[in-house]
């Protein structure tokens, strides 16, 4: 198990969720608060998605030697 690895991928869910929650609190004063969040959402998870990726990775990764 690499905690390195899975500590990275813990951090960045933290900040993406972290993003989307505050950019939330802005969308009301956004001239298209649907389109601000649908690109909010998808970068949100785009980023959470390699967090988890990286979570599974450090746990299911073998250290050498």
């Amino acid at each position: 198990m690499n905690l390195r690895v899975v500590a990275a991928g813990v951090l960045l869910i933290a900040l993406a969720a972290g993003f989307f929650g505050y950019m939330t609190s802005l969308a009301p004063r956004s001239n298209d608060p649907a389109e601000m969040l649908r690109v909010v959402g998808m970068t949100a998870g785009g980023a959470a998605g390699i967090g988890f990726v990286m979570v599974i990775v450090g746990i299911l990764r073998r250290k050498r030697g």
